[in-house]
């Protein structure tokens, strides 16, 4: 049989140009879009971002929608209306980027980390109720690559014990659960617009909730804890405000939400092409007895925001990191997601975490590779990619 030498060692790549990973699709709309907001004069949070809230509202079904700078603005905002503050717990997964951590800890809490499934990378359920304690306050599951938790028994665990649910949902815009959009089924749930989610605004995050005093508090605590931004009070003509709170300087624009805006009109169409191409990968990688990719569960809709593979190691010679490696040669840029929060320096020196301690996330952590996947790649890319990573594993397998 004849094997094709893979670039990395001296052959020819399967591409001439490189493919890069996460590359938004920007169109004459988000252009136009932006344009008009700045020829308005009116730059900084205001009518747009007004728009954009009622609209991202809307399509979730939540009551209330706030913008914010980041998803990681909009889960320590949602800790901070919940009441979360010094030695509270709050249990989430290790599979995640640092800030689902991180903004538990810039409350004075402990996050208490539950290993995942080690077929859909998300929380495991049934190891919650064992990390209790008199301490915890809450429940911050994630929606790994797009594809939700099982919210059914979260949310029983956590009527069972009066936690609140906090979803990180940076990946999982257009996500639904049992027909119910992601967004509209927690207390509070955290969206990302990063450049590399489902729709952006470069930058930028949305909380959705529909209790009215929860948003209220938000809304306050996104600029300073003023009771009357800039808009409201030219609009009203009124010069005066009050600091109710010492607040946060994390509102967004209206040149995000002007993008936002636009991006939002073509989301169903990026899932749908996002859709297409996670098709054509899955059928190619089922014929792969090296590769495996992430099960879905019933009863969902993937917002399909990554589209990660599992490398059977045991059927290899090279490891993750020199797959990726190997890839990169090939001109086809991938990305890592993610190595588990408790391996991470600061989360081992400062509470002791090791290796072993949640194994099924550093299994999948040694294994995963984010693929390109983007409505802006052609069908001829995707084909590319695939190429790729047949020819890698052919010559490297055992």
């Amino acid at each position: 049989m004849n094997i094709s030498k893979p670039a990395i060692e001296g052959g020819e790549p399967v591409r001439q140009t490189p493919l890069r990973f996460g590359v938004p699709f920007i169109g004459q709309e988000e252009i136009d879009s932006v344009v008009e907001v700045l020829k308005s004069g009116w730059i900084t949070t205001g009518p747009k971002t007004q728009e954009f809230e009622e609209k991202f509202s809307h399509y979730v079904g939540a009551k209330h929608a706030i913008a914010l700078t980041s998803c990681t603005d909009a889960m320590e905002l949602s800790l901070v209306v919940a009441g979360i503050g010094k030695e509270d717990e709050v249990i989430t997964s290790p599979m995640t980027f640092a800030s689902t951590a991180n903004v538990i800890i810039h409350r004075g809490a402990t996050p208490v980390f539950v290993d995942i499934k080690p077929d859909t990378l998300n929380i495991d359920p049934s190891k919650i109720e064992r990390h209790i304690t008199p301490r915890t306050k809450a429940i911050m599951p994630v929606h790994y690559a797009g594809q939700p938790c099982e919210m059914d028994e979260i949310e029983d665990i956590a009527r069972l014990y009066g936690l609140y649910v906090i979803e990180d949902a940076a990946h999982a815009i257009g996500a639904e659960y049992k027909n119910k959009k992601i967004g509209s089924i927690s207390d509070f749930t955290a969206f990302s617009f990063h450049v590399q989610k489902v729709i952006t605004t470069a930058e930028g995050g949305m909380v959705t909730t529909d209790n009215d005093g929860w948003a209220k508090e938000l809304r306050t605590m996104r600029l300073h804890g003023m009771t009357k931004d800039a808009w409201v009070r030219i609009s009203n003509s009124q010069v005066h405000y009050d600091v109710v709170y010492p607040g946060y300087k994390c509102n967004m624009t209206d040149i995000q939400s002007a993008m936002g805006l636009a991006q939002l009109d073509k989301l169903e169409s990026f899932i749908s092409i996002r859709q297409k191409y996670a098709k054509i990968y899955d059928s190619a990688f089922q014929q792969m007895p090296e590769i495996s990719t992430i099960k879905r569960i019933d009863n969902i809709r993937h917002a399909e925001t990554m589209y990660v593979i599992l490398l059977n190691l045991e059927t290899l010679k090279i490891n993750r990191d020199e797959f990726v490696q190997c890839l990169q040669a090939e001109n086809i840029y991938c990305a890592v997601h993610f190595k588990p929060v408790h391996l991470h320096s600061y989360y081992r020196e400062t509470y002791g975490y090791k290796h072993g301690d949640y194994p099924n996330a550093e299994r999948a952590f040694n294994r995963v590779i984010s693929l390109p996947f983007s409505p802006k790649l052609t069908e001829e890319d995707v084909y590319d990619v695939i190429e790729a990573v047949q020819k890698i594993v052919k010559y490297y397998r055992k």
